[in-house]
């Protein structure tokens, strides 16, 4: 797959603190980018809340399959769409490349939307759907 399979974009900085003692960026670091792309897709395009929203995602499931390894100073290309999107949940895919544009890992990320008070599941809310709708594959 390349990055133009994926409907929805952001280049995200490495940083000096993402590199580990052999000289890539560390695994861990990837799943930040997954957060990263997400979270920025659903605040700025869904108008998630995340201090004062009824509902958020909490992580239900995620995988990540590296394929290639990221170094600092490297900026990471990611793509995100919406793999399957269900009542209270989404199933998010994710591919992040370096500078070359071959995929460094790919992977997906379950969210589960859930009230903040009770962390019981709730519909995804209307707005969030919408731009969830928006990049179904």
């Amino acid at each position: 797959m390349s990055l133009n399979d994926y409907k929805h974009t952001l280049t995200i900085p490495t940083r000096w603190y993402d590199n580990d003692v052999y000289g890539h960026v560390n695994n861990v670091q990837y799943y930040a980018f997954f957060d990263t792309i997400i979270n920025e897709y659903l605040i700025n395009t869904g108008g998630l809340d995340i201090l004062n929203g009824d509902a958020i995602g909490l992580c239900a499931e995620s995988q990540c399959k590296f394929t290639a390894a990221l170094v600092f100073p490297e900026a990471v290309s990611a793509g995100l769409r919406v793999g399957h999107l269900g009542k209270s949940s989404v199933k998010y895919e994710i591919g992040l490349y370096g500078a070359d544009q071959t995929p460094a890992a790919t992977g997906w990320f379950v969210h589960v939307f859930v009230d903040r008070a009770s962390r019981r599941p709730v519909p995804i809310p209307d707005p969030i759907r919408g731009a969830l709708e928006a990049i179904a594959v």
